[in-house]
């Protein structure tokens, strides 16, 4: 073979990893699976003998190569999204990883507690410090802290109650010190750092970072769940609804393959997400029959300020008539909006 020949099969390559390869600076969304939940939700001595399934949805979210950004125009279910919808600003891969596993925790601990409230048995809930979530860049905290620290004591103090290392920072002036212990990699540590002004703020006084509690909830009987790689909190609502349906002997599912959205908040109420109408195509794609939608309040100002802005159940509403499916959207406000409509539900 010639050397123009290996030449132009050398720059073909380059061409084709480029475009395959390459990374943009933008993402690409599209609808993602459908995820059974009893697989993944484990009540020790739970029901189990169910004859339909509640399942989580998720959104696949990827850094966009030249092949897959050009391919997005082409489909109506892909939607390309600029850095700043995905990350925070200054937010780096670990940050932003860190984040959607608290997001999670956060969305798993909530349900828990929603679940077993609903059934009428107790939680025994216990505050262990803070995350850091995010650390300033020019902050007090900027070379010190870590996204992913656990911040376990201030000045001496054990952090065991809600609200206590806010109201303790916030005690304190400029240049004043704080005395923190926290783990890092399974390891503890203490170290001091120097309040400052916390950049672009009004002045404010403070370390410089985010912050996020961490509680624990311990349950009789125990409750385990075991997702690994999905983040965020949307799944909050059908994790309650599975955890539910493992402690009562009844079958809620009554039979039917039944999927849903929307983050569990701690008074129950089902919080808005972003990508519902790629889940209810994913959800039509895996045979889901009933899904359940986050029903938000949608503020005339917001509306108006955000020309043809629509509520989770619209969008879903919408999409699911676009497609074609016959599968059931129904609204939320609440887990008990859930719970009722659930219960009137004629067995399959």
């Amino acid at each position: 073979m010639s050397k123009k020949k290996l030449g132009l099969i050398g720059l073909l390559l380059v061409i084709i990893a480029i475009l395959f390869i390459y990374p943009l600076e933008t993402y690409i969304s599209k609808p993602g699976g459908a995820y059974e939940l009893a697989p993944l939700v484990e009540v020790a001595d739970g029901d189990e003998d169910d004859t339909g399934s509640f399942s989580l949805m998720t959104v696949s979210i990827a850094e966009a190569t030249p092949f897959t950004y050009l391919a997005s125009k082409f489909s109506k279910y892909q939607e390309v999204l600029p850095v700043e919808k995905v990350r925070r600003s200054g937010e780096s891969d670990k940050e932003y990883n860190v984040r959607q596993k608290r997001l999670m925790s956060g969305s798993q601990f909530n349900a828990i507690t929603q679940a077993f409230k609903k059934a009428g048995l107790p939680v025994d809930i216990t505050y262990e410090g803070v995350f850091v979530m995010n650390v300033l860049k020019g902050g007090a905290a900027d070379g010190i802290l870590e996204v992913g620290d656990k911040i376990q004591a201030i000045d001496g103090e054990a952090l065991l109650e809600s609200g206590q290392f806010f109201t303790r920072i916030d005690e304190k002036k400029l240049a004043d010190k704080a005395q923190l212990t926290i783990e890092r990699n399974e390891k503890k540590m203490d170290v001091t750092i120097e309040l400052k002004e916390i950049p672009k703020s009004d002045g404010r006084v403070g370390l410089g970072v985010r912050f996020q509690e961490d509680h624990i909830v311990k349950t009789d009987p125990k409750v385990d769940i075991h997702i690994d790689n999905i983040g965020g909190p949307s799944a909050g609502l059908m994790f309650t609804l599975e955890i539910m349906d493992q402690l009562l002997e009844q079958d809620m599912t009554k039979g039917y393959k039944i999927a849903g959205t929307g983050e569990m908040l701690e008074d129950g109420t089902v919080g808005r997400i972003g990508g519902i109408d790629f889940k209810i195509v994913a959800a039509d794609r895996q045979d889901i029959e009933i899904f359940f939608a986050p029903d938000d309040e949608m503020p005339d100002e917001v509306r108006v300020a955000n020309p043809g802005i629509m509520t989770n159940y619209e969008e879903a509403v919408k999409t699911a008539k676009e497609i074609g499916t016959k599968m059931k959207i129904v609204p939320v406000k609440t887990v008990d909006d859930a719970l009722d409509y659930l219960k009137t539900l004629s067995p399959k």
